[in-house]
């Protein structure tokens, strides 16, 4: 729970600081100039606020590491990756888009806060504790926060905290250990495609490299 926290006004805390310039800069998420994720940014958030209110009466289905499965690369053909950079440019100017990621975001956050862990919710056809759904979360947002700044060498990176728990997670995911000479923001860059391993970091990765990069969904 803490570490939701901690991940989440970490990335919105970036948001607020983003120039209006850098808006039109492409993101980390190919295709997706930073606008387009920060509109990406306020449906999870929404997300989160849904999934707070919606319970279950059933056992878990999945936790915090297998809510999340490897899946296959997305082609730009899915609706609603078509949908986000058109909404987002709806929004004309970066401070409404702005106001709007802040008022949904904080309220998310709130509610989190005041979530019950060992309540019972459902998502995305799976059922699981607030708890396990709010840690599954952390990983979401350590990832855009990397993709967010990804053109922005002068803003502040995740929490340390969130980068190194993520990594645990995606390594859960993949049943295999990053090498221990990968730090844990280049072993989710290099682990999820968002950038390429230098010859040095494919030779640590051994066979590993064929299995890359691991798309999450």
């Amino acid at each position: 729970m803490d570490l939701f926290s901690h991940s989440w006004t970490a990335l919105r805390s970036a948001v607020a600081e983003v120039q209006d310039e850098d808006f039109e800069r492409p993101s980390g998420c190919t295709g997706w100039l930073v606008r387009d994720l920060v509109c990406h940014l306020v449906i999870g958030a929404q997300d989160v606020l849904i999934t707070l209110v919606t319970p279950a009466e059933t056992e878990p289905t999945v936790d915090a590491v297998t809510y999340w499965g490897l899946v296959e690369p997305p082609t730009g053909e899915d609706p609603l990756d078509a949908l986000i950079p058109r909404l987002a440019a709806a929004y004309g100017e970066p401070r409404w888009l702005k106001f709007h990621f802040d008022d949904v975001g904080s309220a998310a956050g709130r509610a989190a806060q005041l979530a019950d862990p060992a309540a019972v919710v459902s998502t995305r056809d799976e059922v699981l504790t607030v708890g396990d759904f709010l840690s599954a979360y952390v990983l979401e947002w350590t990832l855009h926060h990397l993709d967010l700044i990804a053109q922005l060498p002068s803003a502040a990176e995740p929490p340390a905290e969130a980068l190194a728990a993520v990594r645990a997670t995606l390594e859960k995911i993949a049943g295999i250990p990053f090498p221990a000479s990968f730090s844990d923001k280049d072993a989710l860059l290099v682990g999820t495609g968002r950038r390429s391993p230098t010859d040095e970091e494919r030779a640590a990765l051994g066979d590993f490299a064929a299995r890359l990069p691991l798309v999450i969904g």
